[in-house]
């Protein structure tokens, strides 16, 4: 989500309104540990997982062309980087651009994208993306044939797109889409095909079920309001017939589930419960005045307002969150660099792992330059991390100041733990307490595994050379 200037006031009073946005400093939980209550992201060997990455997507493509701008260099990159995760944005107007016909060229486009991800052990979810709805309107995501506005009026706004969400017969098109008993098959449909096609694909670990869904404000009520019904009302039973769906065709792979983008402000989300055993909560993590252009505000209380409002809903339904997009799009502003670190921090207390927007190369939200090197602060999302552990996690913390990152854990029975270690020109020492051995050389950046003894309880410290802490 990146939204407009002339949206911040309305949606900034609203959550004001609503007492949302009010300094939440006593909301941070103890920073030696993950947030008490979140459930962790697990593999089929019952490792607790921690997913890094990005955003890759291909939009200006479409049809014929559809994703050809996504390159086995994006994966190779990202890992080089220390990163193993990629969310892929995936269109179903591309996928589906006639109703029951489905383009069997863009999936095997996307499974030429999975098998170069395979090959770089980068974990991928497929993201069924949607911004403004669809090509109806300009945009990309629900397909044409899929698209019912009843006659209502539809305004661009080129210079502010998000505000098109707010024109009526966008809005009227989410409606149809969540209540006409046609749409709802053709979504769960299109949702049986991606997943019977890739279910057994090794790089695919989740599916996004919707990108930032969106819905139909009543009349006299406001934005705050709207949102929990829509998550209530209509997001929670399409989520559970999407998760149907899905079952039908895959058993085991994880289904991600969205609330609105207004969960950005600290809002609780008012989604019910997914009748799944494998959901993830994926919010998103922007911000609406640092998205119109602002610089990061300390003082606001933003970052810890939203860490309590979105741990809320993961913490009652005992479910992991992974955050799906996040980054703004003025990095090198003065704060940014507090911000990034204090972003970081936040998002590795509660989460599971989050995907940064974009993997691209060259400027705007771009995480790399033409040449692949980090563009302004972005390099600070790359940090130590323990993609893998085998056995239970009680600390798991990165010093951005001191360059020290510490993993404690009570080994299982079996089981290798992983360590992931980003480029370093100064190199990086490794020390480690308890019954475990480690192996491999990452002295410059790469991977490292942790044999150890059963029910030992295990430490591991990775330094920068000349790092102190």
């Amino acid at each position: 989500m990146r939204i407009g200037r002339a949206l911040v006031a309305v949606v900034v009073s609203s959550v004001l309104a609503a007492g949302a946005l009010a300094p939440a400093a006593s909301a941070r939980p103890a920073p030696d540990r993950p947030e008490a209550g979140v459930p962790r992201l697990t593999d089929d060997r019952g490792r607790t997982l921690t997913l890094r990455g990005w955003n890759v997507e291909d939009k200006a493509n479409r049809g014929e062309a559809a994703l050809t701008a996504v390159t086995e260099r994006h994966f190779r990159d990202l890992r080089a980087k220390g990163f193993n995760f990629a969310r892929l944005l995936v269109f179903w107007d591309d996928l589906e651009p006639e109703r029951g016909r489905y383009s069997e060229r863009y999936l095997r486009r996307i499974e030429r994208i999975l098998d170069w991800a395979r090959k770089y052990r980068v974990h991928v979810l497929l993201d069924a993306h949607q911004d403004v709805f669809g090509p109806a309107f300009g945009h990309r995501g629900i397909p044409a044939w899929a698209t019912r506005t009843d006659g209502l009026p539809f305004t661009p706004h080129p210079d502010d797109w998000f505000a098109e969400y707010f024109e009526p017969a966008v809005q009227r098109a989410f409606t149809h889409l969540y209540e006409d008993p046609d749409l709802r098959r053709a979504q769960a449909d299109m949702w049986r095909v991606l997943a019977g096609r890739f279910a057994d694909h090794p790089a695919v670990i989740g599916y996004d079920l919707i990108n930032e869904p969106m819905g139909e404000l009543r009349e006299g009520e406001d934005l705050l309001a709207a949102a929990r019904r829509i998550e209530a009302e209509q997001l929670t039973p399409m989520y559970n017939r999407l998760a149907r769906a899905v079952r039908s065709a895959d058993r085991d792979t994880w289904v991600f589930v969205e609330p609105t983008p207004i969960v950005g402000e600290g809002v609780p989300t008012g989604l019910g419960r997914i009748e799944d055993r494998r959901t993830v909560y994926a919010p998103h993590f922007y911000n609406t005045a640092m998205e119109a252009g602002a610089d990061y505000d300390p003082g606001a209380g933003w970052i810890e307002s939203y860490e309590a409002a979105v741990t809320a809903y993961p913490k009652e339904q005992r479910i992991p969150v992974v955050v799906g997009e996040w980054g703004p799009l003025n990095n090198g502003l003065p704060l940014m660099n507090r911000f990034y670190r204090e972003a970081v921090a936040s998002l590795n207390r509660y989460s599971s792992g989050w995907a940064g927007y974009v993997w691209c190369y060259g400027g705007g939200y771009c995480a790399v330059d033409e040449q692949g090197r980090f563009r302004t602060n972005k390099e600070l999302t790359a940090t130590p991390y323990a993609p893998a552990v085998a056995g239970a996690v009680r600390s798991d913390t990165y010093d951005a100041d001191a360059r020290v990152y510490r993993l404690t854990y009570t080994a299982a029975r079996r089981g290798t733990t992983e360590i992931s270690l980003p480029p370093s020109a100064r190199g990086w020492r490794v020390s480690v307490d308890g019954h475990a051995v480690v192996r491999g050389d990452a002295r410059h950046g790469g991977e490292l595994r942790v044999v150890a003894r059963g029910g030992a309880r295990v430490g591991v410290t990775v330094r920068e050379s000349g790092a102190h802490g």
